[in-house]
């Protein structure tokens, strides 16, 4: 916990020339100070920048539903202690946005000044070492007095925070009680510390409610089928409960992880969804089972999840990361709900998507794809809308359907939505308001019927906060994201997924412990779709006869996705390339990434430098680096 006092001239040193006194701060203030020198926060900023519209903080308040019903009740019993104290108590979601405001009149119409205000946002980025920020950032309590504060917005302000911890020790948001800095009082950090306790006991008593509502659910099962293999899991996917049929085979299935539990040979054969009665919210499901008669113990391929209830044109394998990515896609498959699907390239973002269009209400419409890094910025407006007869030279005579009036009746998949330039932007958020699009050269609105679905491997939070991506749109697309784990953090799925793209193409490639080993102690930067790569490249081998497949992976310098003399454009002229021993392991990624960028755009650096979001020149300099 920080409390600590600090000087003007102290503040005022380190911002003119940088030197700190370490016996003037707490070590807490410090980093963060040195953080906020390092993003290049502004210290003189008087106010807060970013405050949401009212439409999308309504639609942050609906994200953060859950936090607010917990709270709100402690905040209210709380209230007039607070404004008789001078006060002022704040509820934040985890992306540092103010949620409700609540004390003491006098004292919100000072904080309004500062725009410190329901929907602004109070982060370390935005308005440099604060309490909300800082609890934010590193996860403890605080309290930040008058100049300790990095911005002279609140160099008048006493301020404490504390995070608010969900069950798994994520923050779920946090609580902040400010006032000026003259009615400053030692106990401010004490209640909003007890406040934020009892907020996560309330949040302990409503699980353990749940588990009970969850247990009440499996008697009433036991009793109505009696003879039938079925389990309740929570929205962990933890066993809570049991038919006998299933205890008997398995005396130790409570408390087991599902993922687990499938291992025994069992299959889902119906899945329901169970909720709560409390909030209406699913608390979790009941799964009833069937034993697979066929299920031969394999050491190296262990039972993995069924696909009977999710139509997953992929393998879905075992791990638990893949897992959760799985039943976000099924929760949300039903809905209408715009997704925006996070993930690093090669990892199937584009199946991700394929999947929640076809296991929802629009499966029978089309499903229409457009990579928005590949379209020029030029032809992107009458790729996305299209145009009428005549609308500008060279336009075919019929006009064009656009790919949103292509996909009317379905979904539309936005890969690299990162891509999109700002002009375009505000015409797709004219589209999400309206559901109508004028194709170029038309009069006349065309009415709209479809689902979006977004895609992108850059970190749209921060496009928005450099300002090339607007926020307003930011809020509108993601309002389901899902994170797509890369293949690094689903090791324990690559037995399934090379089984399942050697049936799928066809390679014969015989799988031996000695080889998935191999493949699972590999980093993969470029993910299945490198993995593919190497699986085609072995089959390619194989067909020239018998195959040292571990020779041939060592030789592949850690399994590269492409070598340098796979290249046309760069055979000649280019240097000997560093072994592979002489790389570090970043390195070693650096390079492979180059080598699929360079393969992924035939060898044109410009085209490769953009696939890797960095500069032309940095390309050249790691091209000489590494002597490709």
């Amino acid at each position: 916990m920080l409390s600590t006092s600090c000087y003007l001239r102290t503040w005022e040193r380190f911002i003119s020339e940088g030197v700190l006194d370490s016996n003037r701060l707490n070590k807490r203030i410090m980093e963060s100070w040195h953080r906020c020198k390092k993003d290049q926060v502004n210290p003189y900023l008087n106010k807060g920048k970013h405050i949401l519209t009212s439409e999308l903080l309504d639609i942050q308040k609906e994200k953060n539903s859950f936090l607010l019903e917990l709270a709100s009740p402690q905040l209210s019993r709380m209230n007039q202690s607070i404004k008789e104290s001078g006060m002022m108590a704040l509820l934040v979601d985890p992306d540092g946005y103010v949620l409700s405001l609540s004390g003491n009149e006098k004292i919100l119409n000072e904080a309004g000044k500062i725009n410190f205000v329901e929907g602004v946002r109070w982060t370390e980025g935005e308005v440099g070492t604060n309490a909300i920020g800082t609890a934010l950032k590193t996860g403890e309590a605080v309290m930040i007095q008058g100049t300790e504060h990095y911005s002279i917005a609140s160099h008048k302000w006493s301020c404490s925070a504390m995070p608010i911890l969900n069950e798994d020790g994520k923050i779920l948001g946090v609580l902040d009680i400010s006032c000026p800095v003259e009615y400053s009082h030692p106990s401010m950090l004490g209640m909003v510390a007890n406040l934020a306790y009892t907020i996560e006991q309330e949040m302990g008593v409503r699980s353990y409610k749940k588990e009970l509502e969850l247990i009440q659910h499996s008697i009433e099962l036991a009793e109505t089928y009696p003879d039938r293999f079925f389990i309740v899991c929570n929205h962990k996917e933890m066993i809570i409960s049991a038919s006998k049929l299933v205890r008997k085979k398995i005396p130790q299935s409570i408390g087991m992880a599902l993922a687990d539990l499938l291992n025994h040979g069992y299959r889902i054969v119906k899945e329901n969804l169970l909720l709560s009665k409390e909030d209406n919210r699913i608390s979790g499901k009941c799964l009833f089972l069937s034993e697979n008669h066929a299920h031969k113990t394999n050491r190296l391929f262990p039972a993995s999840m069924p696909s009977e209830v999710f139509d997953f044109k992929g393998e879905s394998g075992i791990s638990e990361s893949f897992q959760n990515t799985l039943q976000k896609m099924k929760l949300v498959a039903p809905t209408e709900a715009n997704v925006c699907i996070f993930g690093e390239t090669g990892v199937g973002k584009e199946l991700i998507a394929m999947a929640i269009h076809e296991n929802g209400s629009r499966k029978n419409g089309p499903f229409i794809t457009i990579n928005c890094g590949a379209i020029p910025k030029d032809l992107m407006e009458s790729e996305l809308f299209g145009y009428v007869d005549g609308a500008f030279t060279g336009a075919k005579r019929q006009g064009h359907k656009g790919k949103f009036e292509q996909a009317n009746g379905g979904t539309i998949f936005l890969d690299e939505i990162g891509e999109i330039p700002l002009a375009m932007q505000v015409a797709l958020l004219r589209l999400l308001q309206e559901r109508k699009i004028v194709p170029i050269g038309g009069t006349k609105s065309i009415s709209l019927d479809i689902r979006i679905i977004t895609a992108t491997h850059r970190n749209l939070e921060e496009l928005v906060n450099d300002g090339s991506f607007r926020q307003d749109l930011y809020y509108r697309l993601n309002v389901y994201p899902i994170h797509v784990p890369s293949l690094r953090e689903r090791i324990e799925d690559i037995p399934y997924l090379v089984n399942y793209l050697c049936l799928k193409n066809d390679w014969n490639i015989p799988l031996t412990e000695e080889l998935l080993k191999r493949l699972k102690d590999y980093n993969w930067p470029g993910n299945i779709r490198e993995l593919q790569n190497v699986l085609q490249r072995l089959t390619i081998l194989l067909a020239e006869g018998p195959l040292d497949y571990i020779q041939v992976l060592n030789s592949m310098h850690s399994l590269p996705i492409a070598r340098h003399d796979d290249i046309p454009s760069l055979k000649e002229g280019g240097k000997k390339c560093i072994k592979g021993n002489e790389l570090s392991i970043r390195e070693k990624i650096q390079r492979n990434l180059m080598l699929e960028a360079l393969q992924r755009s035939r060898g044109n650096v410009t085209a490769a430098a953009k696939f890797m979001d960095i500069p032309r020149s940095t390309f050249y300099k790691r091209l000489h680096k590494y002597g490709l």
